[in-house]
């Protein structure tokens, strides 16, 4: 089980290195309230690494966007895929725009999506060293030495990646290889998910005809995109507030070493809308983007909203409704959105970082207000933020709800090293030690 996935991804880095040999790649980010697709072409700067040479083993390489298109999504709930035909129309609707505006076939995707109930773990491990030297098989006998928790059927591993090494008495090194000790120790976060929302994900990219080059938790790749470089190095916690979830991650000396969700996000805010005020979705939808807010002063009593249905009763369909009234309805559920990931950053132990800064991004991160409410619930520094700018990436596309499908774009041209990259003796998974993703820091710094 934990050998084949383990292969598969190897599969995945393989064919992203072919992507990048030819020069394009498609990035998806399947989403619950919509699909969007970005056309990078890689410019070759950066060599792959074939050799044992220092340097990301993931390969890095520089690249600008050529074409990008969304559309609504369909058939995607709580971020996960519930109706195959209609996400895979979908996803076709979306590469196809895209690639007519680049004017190229593209045959590689990435994808990201939300949901599937992320789990974190922390796994260490320590070797005495064979040779003086820290050299590409230590690492993956170091990583490979980790003890894998038993965790649970039905589930697969989205990311493994070392985020600190220890070379005898030196902690914190981001990469030893190459440098001289005795006894090398890693920590190591793991984030599982419900294999089969990735199942569903890899089945619908191949009935789209498209090869799956990578595969990545969107709470992960908003944090790339939205947190800044100080952020992810002192540690930051970046809330994506999607249509149908929101995604948690926690980042700190610049990787992920948390990751959960919540089942709920702006779509469960319109639905509010549109039960209260007895109006359809796709009004609610407008209603709450123009109108809405979760903080109200004296004026939204006065402040009138017309809620026109369109049955062609004309008294019926001229209703208004106080700006106050809406925010009454949208800002409680806000608020058990915000609670909820409240008690996810505690349990993640989130208040032992050094630093607690909370970047709120994603679509849903736009109601009037919420910066306010969010830093009474979840703690003082909160900021908005918006995916960081790329080359080539359309005006249209520089919002917040663009920080999943712009991070997974970094991601693709600079991959952190998983344990995939390394050529790990496949006999090694047993060990059910598992430690609390977050418990290092307290050992450690």
């Amino acid at each position: 089980m934990m050998a084949d996935l383990y292969q598969s991804q190897r599969a995945m880095r393989q064919m992203r290195r072919q992507a990048m040999q030819r020069g394009v790649v498609a990035i998806l980010d399947v989403g619950s309230s919509k699909i969007s697709c970005l056309v990078l072409r890689f410019d070759g700067t950066g060599r792959l690494s074939e050799d044992n040479s220092i340097g990301s083993m993931a390969g890095q390489t520089g690249f600008r966007v050529i074409g990008a298109a969304t559309t609504r999504s369909r058939g995607v709930q709580f971020g996960e895929i519930n109706a195959m035909q209609e996400t895979e129309r979908a996803i076709r609707t979306a590469l196809q725009a895209a690639q007519k505006m680049a004017e190229i076939r593209v045959d590689h995707v990435i994808a990201c999506f939300s949901g599937a109930n992320p789990r974190s773990y922390g796994l260490d491990a320590q070797i005495e060293l064979e040779s003086q030297m820290v050299n590409e098989a230590e690492v993956a006998r170091v990583l490979s030495a980790c003890d894998v928790p038993e965790y649970g059927e039905g589930r697969e591993v989205l990311h493994a990646q070392p985020v600190n090494f220890a070379l005898d008495h030196r902690s914190g090194l981001s990469d030893p290889r190459g440098q001289l000790g005795q006894s090398l120790a890693v920590d190591m976060h793991m984030l599982t998910v419900d294999g089969a929302a990735i199942q569903n994900l890899i089945h619908c990219i191949k009935r789209c005809d498209l090869e799956l080059a990578g595969i990545a938790s969107s709470a992960y790749v908003s944090g790339i995109s939205s947190l800044v470089e100080d952020e992810q190095e002192l540690g930051a916690a970046c809330i994506d507030m999607g249509g149908g979830s929101t995604s948690i991650s926690i980042f700190l000396k610049k990787h992920m070493i948390y990751a959960d969700s919540v089942r709920m996000g702006g779509d469960h805010v319109t639905s509010d809308i549109s039960m209260g005020l007895g109006v359809p979705m796709a009004n609610a939808e407008r209603i709450k983007t123009f109108c809405g807010g979760v903080h109200a002063t004296g004026a939204d009593d006065r402040d009138m909203i017309d809620i026109g249905g369109d049955t062609g009763d004309w008294e019926h369909d001229r209703r208004t409704v106080s700006r106050a009234e809406l925010i009454g309805i949208m800002r409680p559920r806000v608020e058990e959105i915000l609670e909820e990931v409240r008690a996810r950053l505690d349990a993640a132990g989130f208040d032992h970082l050094p630093s607690q800064q909370i970047v709120l991004t994603g679509g849903g991160s736009q109601i009037m207000g919420l910066d306010g409410l969010a830093s009474r619930i979840l703690g003082q520094r909160v900021r908005l933020g918006r995916p960081l700018r790329v080359h080539g990436l359309p005006q249209s596309a520089t919002g917040p709800g663009f920080s999943s499908a712009v991070g997974l774009s970094l991601f693709a041209a600079h991959p952190q090293d998983e344990w995939w990259d390394f050529e790990i003796p496949i006999d090694r998974y047993a060990g059910r030690s598992l430690k609390r993703a977050v418990k290092w820091f307290r050992d450690n710094w």
